[in-house]
C-alpha cells in the first residue's frame, strides 16, 4: 500500500504542482538550448508573472505546441522597440538584457509602442532574431490563462547548438 501511496503522491505532484517540459527550437539560446528539460511550476502556483520570468505558453497559432519565452512586459506596461538600434524599452526604460546575444532587429508586424492589455503578457525569445514571439502579429500578446507555468530549474541539458555536447554544468536554477 505504501508504494501505491507514494506513486499516487508523485502523480499528483507532477499533475497539479510541477511538470517536466522540453525546449523545442533555438528561440531561447543562449539561456536554453533545444532539447533542454525544464521543471515548470504550475501557473496556479505562480501568482503574478514578472518581467524576466521564463514561461511556457500554449498558443494555437504554433501547431498547439507549447512555446518557451521570456516575459518582457505585463498588463498595463508599454513596450517599444527601436529596430534601428535593436533596443527594447518598457515604460520608456531601456531593458537591461544580459541574457541575449544579439540586439533586436527583426520586425514581425506588431505596431509599436504597444500597451499590454489587462490579463496578458508580452513575450520574446532570448534569441531575438530567431524567435517567433509577441512581435509577430499572429501571436501578439498572450493571455495569462494560456500560460502553463514558470520554468524554474534546468533538469537535463540538451545539446549545445555549436558543440553538440551536453553541458551538465548548466543544470540548476534559471534566472
Amino acid at each position: 500500500l505504501s508504494l501505491v501511496s507514494a506513486l499516487l503522491v508523485v502523480v499528483l505532484v507532477f499533475t497539479f504542482l510541477v511538470r517536466l517540459m522540453g525546449v523545442s527550437g533555438p528561440s531561447m539560446i543562449p539561456t536554453l538550448q533545444d532539447g533542454d528539460r525544464l521543471l515548470v511550476v504550475n501557473s496556479l502556483l505562480c501568482g503574478d508573472y514578472q518581467v524576466g520570468d521564463i514561461v511556457i505558453a500554449r498558443k494555437g497559432t504554433f501547431d498547439s505546441k507549447p512555446i518557451v519565452k521570456r516575459v518582457i512586459a505585463t498588463a498595463g506596461q508599454t513596450v517599444d522597440i527601436d529596430f534601428n538600434l535593436g533596443q527594447v524599452y518598457v515604460d520608456g526604460e531601456l531593458l537591461d538584457e544580459d541574457y541575449i546575444n544579439d540586439y533586436t532587429y527583426r520586425e514581425e508586424g506588431t505596431v509599436f509602442p504597444l500597451t499590454v492589455p489587462e490579463g496578458e503578457v508580452f513575450l520574446m525569445g532570448d534569441n531575438r532574431n530567431h524567435s517567433n514571439d509577441s512581435r509577430d502579429s499572429s501571436l501578439g500578446t498572450v493571455d495569462t490563462r494560456l500560460l502553463i507555468g514558470k520554468a524554474v530549474f534546468l533538469v537535463f541539458p540538451g545539446r549545445d547548438y555549436l558543440t553538440e555536447q551536453r553541458e551538465f554544468g548548466r543544470i540548476g536554477l534559471l534566472q
